[in-house]
């Protein structure tokens, strides 16, 4: 096609990014996805279709080397912290990629913010704000700009879905803060990829913000009880109080939900608005499907159907970051002879190492972690109440895992299918934490003379890696050593154990969207 559209995708890591990179294939343009890291794109089903650049967009010059040649920019990028710094971070970010997009030449900026009520200085939330604030900026940059504006986004994996779908799923009765009766008009993906998508063809002369919204006006009183219905539960008891403030409400959501405080705030900081579309414009341009826009109940029960097949495409925890990532990998060649700690097991298992690597697969989530459960669970709970991810923010497949994936409190740092898993700790920790296996295939000898590989054995090595930071770190290491063999010495045999009772498939598991992109059902 010799007048392919070129369209680059910034976020493309993140929950919405992820899902517009096939939308955009599909729809005939060319991708370029721009990436902090591009490793992290490696084991995406589409990485093999787009170009990616290497680009930090508060770097004016990478930025607008990224940009070069684009015909239609996406600006899909938020900070999720809770810190008083972001909005400064975002409104820089932003500054930088309005000046690189007009000097590069970039036809059309297409903007993804949150909706917001009429409001004056100081009466919206700080996000609110900020992703208000953002706008103008785009709208300013002398590029053409199409600002949408969503409200809850309902989708599998979206930070919104999941705090709905734990507070309702967890809690059959629940006191809820003022906001439960706040009026929303929730949207499902699908209906917003459809939105991005057919904004890069806008007429040049269109420059504004759109609302987009679903079909439905809604209360969060009336959400929950809609989901519970659709995921077939009794009706919620939902008593209203006036106490929970919208910080109080974070850390309750924070501890009931995978949702970490730090990212709830800003999502109930948000449902105390009325956030209800107050035009709906954008059908001029972008008419609505023949079936019409996905209603609440079908968008529910489209995400919960992707749940149940294990096809969530992304995630919201594919864009957030718990921790620091550390100053390099525990396999570097400086480690050697450092401050590195570790903890290093090592077991052979009479099954194959494909059957292994199936078990290490499905780790973590509801699978658990194979040693000392209450250990766990009581870390995990320390983590949130001081701020981390804890245990629950889960798996996004329960039987596939690919680079950057979210495993409880841990994030896969480096996967070789067969062979090697390495996760990183996102906790809260006095140090940077790693947990590695190494498998090897044990040839016995009677496969030496039959074809049979399930008499092939397999070397598992476990590795736990802590690098301390200050005092802290080494108090904090040496107060766990006595519970070692509680917990990595129990981990390895129980790994070992469940591969070698556990007729686990020796197939590759289906790794959510198809080879290009794309899911037979459609993005939900």
């Amino acid at each position: 096609m010799t007048n392919q559209q070129i369209a680059a995708v910034t976020g493309v890591t993140g929950y919405v990014g992820g899902r517009l990179v096939p939308e955009l294939l599909r729809a005939g343009f060319a991708v370029r996805g721009i990436a902090r890291n591009p490793k992290r794109l490696r084991d995406r089903p589409w990485r093999s279709q787009i170009e990616v650049a290497e680009a930090d967009l508060t770097d004016p010059e990478a930025t607008r080397a990224a940009l070069e040649g684009v015909d239609v920019a996406y600006y899909l990028v938020h900070s999720l912290s809770a810190d008083s710094t972001f909005a400064a971070k975002d409104r820089r970010t932003a500054l930088t990629f309005a000046q690189a997009a007009r000097e590069a030449g970039v036809s059309r900026i297409v903007y993804l913010g949150g909706m917001h009520p009429e409001a004056g200085p100081g009466e919206l939330s700080d996000h609110l704000e900020s992703r208000k604030e953002i706008g103008e900026i785009l709208l300013a940059s002398g590029v053409p700009t199409a600002a949408l504006q969503a409200a809850v986004i309902l989708g599998s994996g979206s930070a919104s879905f999941e705090m709905m779908r734990y507070l309702t799923e967890r809690l059959p009765a629940m006191v809820a803060p003022r906001w439960v009766e706040t009026k929303i008009q929730p949207i499902a993906v699908r209906d917003v990829l459809r939105y991005l998508v057919g904004a890069a063809t806008l007429p040049a002369d269109v420059s504004r913000t759109f609302d987009i919204a679903g079909p439905e006006v809604l209360t969060y009183r009336e959400m929950i009880q809609r989901y519970a219905k659709a995921a077939g539960l009794p009706r919620r008891i939902i008593v209203r109080v006036p106490l929970l403030t919208p910080h109080l409400s974070s850390l309750w959501v924070g501890l009931v939900t995978p949702v970490p405080a730090s990212i709830a705030r800003p999502l109930v900081g948000s449902l105390i608005h009325e956030v209800v579309a107050q035009e709906k414009e954008i059908a001029t341009f972008i008419p609505d499907p023949p079936e019409g826009l996905v209603p609440f109940d079908r968008a529910i029960s489209l995400a919960l159907a992707k749940i149940a097949d294990d096809d969530v495409a992304t995630r919201w925890s594919s864009a957030w970051r718990a921790s620091n990532p550390g100053r390099g990998l525990p396999s570097d060649p400086e480690w050697a002879g450092g401050s590195m700690l570790s903890d290093v097991r090592e077991l052979d298992v009479d099954v194959p190492p494909e059957r292994v690597f199936a078990v290490l697969e499905a780790i973590g989530g509801e699978s658990g972690w194979y040693s000392w459960p209450l250990a766990w669970r009581v870390r995990g709970l320390a983590d949130r109440l001081i701020g981390g991810p804890g245990l629950r923010r889960g798996r996004r497949s329960s039987t596939a895992l690919a680079l950057d994936d979210v495993v409880d409190v841990w994030r896969v740092e480096d996967v070789t299918p067969g062979t090697m898993l390495r996760l990183r700790a996102e906790m809260r920790l006095p140090g940077s934490a790693w947990l590695e296996f190494q498998l090897s295939p044990i040839t016995s000898p009677d496969s030496l003379t039959s074809p049979d590989d399930s008499k092939a054995g397999t070397h598992i090595v476990q590795r736990a890696l802590f690098e301390p930071r200050g005092l802290a770190g080494q108090v904090y290491w040496a107060a766990l050593v006595p519970f070692h063999p509680l917990i990595f010495s129990q981990m390895i045999a129980g790994i070992a154990e469940a591969a070698a009772l556990n007729p686990v498939q020796l197939t590759a598991p289906a790794r959510g969207p198809q080879a290009d992109g794309t899911s037979a059902s459609g993005p939900s």
